[in-house]
């Protein structure tokens, strides 16, 4: 059905499938974009458009915020409508999905032709998201990546000293904090419903996820020694066997010493800054993932902007993506809503530069890697959370559980096999 859809539309007219340089300039007063956005970012974004159509007299923009719970179901169906809307945000993940069904604009001639956005300026592995089968389709609008938030107080008490750099250092700290601990209590927190912890020990390997002729690469070396590692963990009693519905207050119970080591998001400063009592704002800090030898990768994840093929308002709604994406800009949208900037240049403002917890990100978000660009990924990346758990609730092996995994992710992918042997995925 999609394929026909994607076939339907290339077939309607050439305009559609014009270059954003070849786009008239909206004359005044006659352009009035729609813009599509998740979230708290659907709410937040009208703050900064005032300053845009004050420079842009003759464009308006409307923006429609949708939840991110129906989005991806929304954006499908407005596709198959022929309803999409001049610029929307994407999640990184769901990129590749909507080039392979043609409903996105390349952007690599509008970034040559831009003096505002440089791809230099860019975290590589954050860009290198938005480049799929060697073309530019989005352009980065904030980052996500997840890294270690911790007790330096507990490490101290356990005889360790700087967060760990390496998987041996964090396994001993882990080690030594639970010798110490009382009952109930764990060295890290890392629930088994979140497959991310995991897919970010992954992604420092070097074997890649999936190969490129379409199936699933799990039974590499790679993959299996960082399932060892995360399934060593919850084995040595390290990490309680629970999911994060069965933690009462995740951040209540870090300010408590259940766990000193918890991976997650940037989101988690500021809940952690809100929600932990002035005496304890001293008692935790942030660091890189360590990794099998020194400081490890972790996700490269975020959302990006996109022109979306069906525009008829092509060349304003770049001009958009450019204001969205000015350095200054997207400090002021940080401010707004803690989401991390994609571009170094913004990290030099105040309000991040300060900032100690922001810190160990602008450092990770240089060792970022993009999950597999592949319409399925997010699939997979679901089976290899519940196969994950297989193997700490029920002690599946190692080895059979990376077959398993093979086996599903070869079963989703069957259709996208189909296609590479036709020359179209």
């Amino acid at each position: 059905m999609r394929v026909a859809a994607s076939s339907r539309r290339k077939a309607m007219g050439l305009i559609a499938a014009a270059p954003l340089s070849a786009c008239a300039r909206p004359t005044a007063g006659s352009t009035k974009l729609r813009f599509w956005a998740m979230g708290r970012e659907g709410e937040v974004v009208q703050a900064l458009l005032p300053a845009f159509e004050r420079a842009n007299p003759g464009i308006s923009v409307s923006v429609q915020q949708l939840p991110w719970s129906a989005a991806h179901e929304k954006l499908l169906t407005a596709f198959a409508g022929d309803d999409l809307p001049d610029v929307g945000q994407i999640g990184n993940t769901w990129l590749p999905e909507f080039v392979a069904l043609g409903a996105v604009d390349r952007l690599d001639e509008a970034v040559s032709a831009s003096p505002d956005i440089r791809a230099g300026d860019y975290f590589a592995g954050i860009w290198a998201t938005n480049v799929v089968g060697g073309g530019l389709y989005g352009i980065p609008w904030y980052v996500d990546t997840r890294l270690l938030f911790y007790r330096p107080d507990l490490l101290a008490r356990a005889g360790q000293g700087a967060a760990p750099v390496t998987w041996a250092q964090w396994l001993a700290a882990m080690r030594a904090i639970k010798a110490g601990a009382g009952p109930g209590q764990f060295a890290a927190l890392l629930p088994l419903n979140e497959y991310e912890p995991l897919l970010a020990l992954a992604l420092q390997q070097s074997d890649p996820l999936i190969t490129p002729e379409g199936r699933g690469n799990f039974r590499s070396p790679g993959f299996e020694r960082a399932l060892r590692f995360y399934a060593d963990i919850f084995a040595l009693g390290l990490a309680p066997v629970a999911t994060d519905s069965e933690i009462a207050n995740v951040w209540s119970e870090f300010g408590a010493g259940r766990f000193a080591f918890y991976i997650s998001g940037p989101w988690n400063i500021g809940e952690f800054k809100r929600r932990l009592p002035a005496s304890q704002q001293g008692a935790w800090m942030t660091a890189p993932l360590p990794g099998p030898g020194g400081p490890g990768a972790s996700i490269a994840g975020g959302s990006s902007l996109v022109v979306f093929n069906r525009s008829r308002h092509k060349a304003a709604a770049w001009r958009l993506i450019e204001h969205l994406s000015a350095p200054e800009v997207q400090a002021r949208f940080h401010a707004l809503t803690g989401d991390l900037p994609p571009r170094r240049s913004a990290w030099s403002a105040p309000g991040l530069a300060g900032d100690i917890y922001a810190r160990a990100f602008r450092d990770q978000l240089e060792r970022v890697k993009p999950v597999p660009k592949i319409p399925e990924w997010e699939r997979i990346a679901t089976e290899m959370g519940l196969v994950a758990e297989e193997v700490v609730r029920r002690g599946l092996a190692i080895d059979r559980a990376a077959a398993e995994l093979d086996r599903r992710a070869d079963a989703i992918l069957e259709k996208h096999r189909w296609m590479l042997a036709r020359g179209r995925a």
